[in-house]
């Protein structure tokens, strides 16, 4: 018997019935041999580690633009940390830990340089809009490239989980729901500990009652809200927290918006960034022909405009700058 034979049968064993077992995926856009070894969501889960767009996380702001210290959350730390959450949650229910995984690490492969302030600013010119969700799938479905091929083909679970892992609709299987979920543990209280680290928090602003509640330290804050998650999800079919938890929760998050997220500090360079965006957006669309020669993947059978989203969306941040630096700023002779 083959090794991913053995850990399909495993899965079939061992996990709840509400998981979601790899040996019955919904499939791929492109049918592919299996491989020996790895289970179709193991596969996935190594497609988007080895992608492009992965590696370029490490260099893509959380929420605070140009940090100058180390130990503040770039984007690729935080899908790390949502991976973890995950995967313990996944873990305390007998879910499928590796289809879990796979999306937590494809969740956020299509936010744009800058943060949210650059998903709004692409947002504010592109024709059709622009959502982070919307455009990781893109990014696993199309911009990547894999043997020749747009897009990494991964399983419809996986896709599904990365699209609604935010927005209005919710993923279908429950480990798409606990990423779904996790995403939100997992920014709401690294996003504390960085504010305190800036100066823009300090422990003494943050309300009494989530600290009675959920803790006075961040891993006491993630813990308390992952036993209530795992304890209200355990043979149900919808990965949930607690009505009062879930309520507490969510102002805890309006709280980080109005004081860390919309805070004058965080937001300082916003407008900068903002205005690299949209800059560099429109001096594309008007050049197209400067355009192509910098995006290695254009295709004239794609829409133009959508080229030069992707081209954007996918830059970290400093490539971003440099771009910018190259085009606007006058060079000297030497």
């Amino acid at each position: 018997m083959l090794i991913r034979e053995l850990a399909e049968q495993f899965e079939k064993q061992q996990l709840s019935k509400y998981a979601t077992l790899s040996s019955e995926t919904k499939g791929r856009l492109i049918d592919e041999i299996p491989c020996d070894i790895r289970t179709d969501f193991q596969r996935d889960r190594d497609r988007i580690i080895h992608s492009k767009a992965f590696r370029r996380l490490m260099h893509k702001t959380q929420v605070f633009l140009s940090p100058e210290g180390d130990h503040y959350r770039t984007r690729l730390t935080h899908t790390l940390e949502v991976a973890q959450i995950s995967r313990t949650i996944a873990r305390a229910l007998r879910l499928n830990e590796d289809l879990t995984e796979a999306i937590a690490l494809g969740h956020d492969l299509g936010h744009t340089p800058f943060g949210h302030c650059g998903e709004v600013a692409l947002n504010d010119v592109h024709p059709n809009g622009f959502k982070h969700n919307v455009q990781s799938l893109r990014v696993v479905d199309i911009i990547e490239r894999r043997r020749g091929r747009n897009g990494l083909n991964l399983t419809d679970e996986v896709r599904d989980g990365i699209l609604n892992h935010s927005g209005p609709d919710e993923p279908y299987t429950l480990e798409g729901q606990i990423v779904r979920l996790s995403d939100r543990i997992a920014y709401i209280n690294h996003d504390i500990d960085d504010a305190i680290r800036a100066g823009v928090l300090s422990f003494n602003d943050i309300p009494k009652t989530f600290i009675e509640v959920f803790g006075d330290t961040s891993s006491k804050r993630i813990n308390t809200m992952i036993i209530n998650v795992i304890s209200n999800s355990e043979n149900q079919t919808r990965i949930q927290m607690s009505p009062d938890m879930y309520d507490l929760m969510l102002r805890l998050r309006n709280y980080m918006f109005d004081h860390v997220y919309l805070n004058e500090i965080a937001k300082g360079e916003e407008g900068k960034a903002k205005k690299i965006i949209k800059t560099l957006y429109q001096y594309f669309i008007e050049n197209p022909k400067e355009f192509i020669e910098s995006y290695d993947r254009y295709m004239d059978t794609e829409i133009f405009d959508e080229c030069v989203k992707d081209y954007i969306a996918g830059m970290s941040d400093r490539y971003i700058i440099h771009k910018y630096k190259e085009i606007y700023i006058p060079k000297f002779w030497t």
